[in-house]
């Protein structure tokens, strides 16, 4: 892009006496100007679409402007800057590389590795901190009993005796007769012991303590 530079001084020659043929006004004088006028137009961007070549510059606009002036690398650079201020938290589910590479600010490390973010909460001591910790990825169990309940009913039984009398016949002399029955013994209940066992049932307890989850590459602003 160039500039016009005139190269006649066409007033002073009108200060000149007459008859210095200084004061003449050349043609070639006239056609170098022209030819220099064309030459700066020619190289200057139109008012209507410019298309710019090389590295154009303008004013740098104060962050937060929402007119229609152009935004430069600087204004674009400093609203980015504005909208992840030191602590702030950058993700990315594809890419690993680290803001500083991809934003052009700031200083970034990685973080909350294998942790999912809580919002604060004042009134829940667990959560009334940032960056405060706590969790188990494994599944805790908490303190408990069991209660079993057994029910034996012993209805009583008894046993049977067999057993045989001998008598002796009167009217038949000494023919001796046999007499043979059962006889039961009294209902008696027993003691008896029972046994009660609570099997174990359900899976391993590992990584079991997790909320539905995404993996994201996660990224803080520290300077």
């Amino acid at each position: 892009m160039s500039d016009y530079t005139k190269s006649t001084d066409f007033a002073s020659k009108d200060a000149l006496p007459s008859g210095n043929s200084a004061k003449i006004v050349k043609g070639t004088e006239i056609d170098t100007e022209f030819n220099n006028i064309a030459i700066a137009v020619a190289t200057k961007a139109d008012l209507a679409s410019p298309g710019f070549s090389g590295s154009p510059t303008a004013p740098t606009q104060s962050t937060g402007d929402n007119t229609s002036k152009l935004a430069t690398t600087g204004f674009v650079q400093a609203a980015l800057s504005a909208l992840y201020p030191v602590g702030s938290i950058y993700t990315n589910a594809a890419v690993s590389t680290n803001p500083a590479t991809l934003l052009g600010f700031g200083t970034w490390s990685a973080f909350g590795a294998g942790r999912v973010m809580v919002g604060l909460d004042a009134g829940n001591a667990a959560f009334d901190t940032a960056q405060e910790t706590g969790g188990s990825a494994d599944a805790i169990v908490v303190s408990h009993s069991h209660t079993a309940t057994s029910s034996v009913t012993d209805p009583g039984h008894n046993h049977t005796i067999g057993f045989q009398n001998n008598t002796i016949d009167q009217n038949a002399g000494s023919s001796a007769l046999a007499k043979q029955g059962t006889s039961n013994t009294s209902t008696a209940s027993t003691g008896i012991s029972v046994s009660t066992s609570i099997s174990t049932t359900g899976s391993s307890g590992t990584n079991a303590n997790l909320p539905p989850y995404i993996v994201v590459y996660m990224w803080r602003r520290t300077a």
